[in-house]
Parts: structure tokens; C-alpha cells; sequence
């Protein structure tokens, strides 16, 4: 099977961004190229295997064909949509926060 492409949308950008500043800010360098790797790994298990994240919350938010897949040694879920020739990333979240309300949040 070819890799889709995995797309970070804006607001997933975004919430890198800020994992990354706050990694840096409290734990350095090396915790937040960690936290790079690992986002990577998912990444490219996404693009193989779009069907293997969790579904539970297109269930919870009536949003059909969203997936979440969790960082490994880091608090951080995925959450993407799968395309025919793509997955969108739609949010980076930690996954303590109030996720449905993060996701839906315009």
C-alpha cells in the first residue's frame, strides 16, 4: 500500500507550535525534538494505516470519518481525516484537555 500524505491543517500547525514552545520552555532541546520523532512515527502510521486510529470521537462529535491516534511518552493526540489521496491533521490536542470541546472550537 502507498503512504497518503499527511497535511497539517492550520489549526493543527498551530498546536504544534505551541507543544513545541512549551517543551522547550520545560523540559529543552532534546524533549521537544522527542516530541518531533514521535509525531513523526505517528505520522507515517497514519499514512499507511489511516484506519487504524480510534473513531471515538466522530462518534461523540456526528463528524463521520474522524480519527485520533495517540503520541507514544507524550500526553499529545492526533486527529485527522483520511481522504482518497490524503489525510488532513485537523488538531495536535493534549489529551487532558476537554477534546470535544477543543475540536469543535472554531
Amino acid at each position: 500500500m502507498k503512504p497518503k500524505p499527511v497535511i497539517p491543517r492550520t489549526r493543527a500547525l498551530q498546536d504544534i507550535e505551541e507543544a513545541l514552545d512549551h517543551y522547550l520552555a520545560e523540559g529543552g532541546q532534546d524533549v521537544a525534538l522527542g516530541f518531533i520523532d514521535a509525531l513523526e512515527q505517528v505520522y507515517g502510521l497514519i499514512a499507511l494505516h489511516p484506519e487504524g486510529g480510534s473513531p471515538r470521537f466522530a462518534h461523540e462529535l456526528n463528524l463521520p470519518g474522524l480519527r485520533c491516534w495517540p503520541l507514544k511518552r507524550f500526553p499529545q493526540v492526533v486527529f485527522y481525516m483520511a481522504h482518497e489521496n490524503r489525510i488532513d491533521v485537523w488538531r495536535v490536542l493534549h489529551g487532558q484537555r476537554d477534546l470535544p470541546a477543543w475540536l469543535v472550537e472554531p
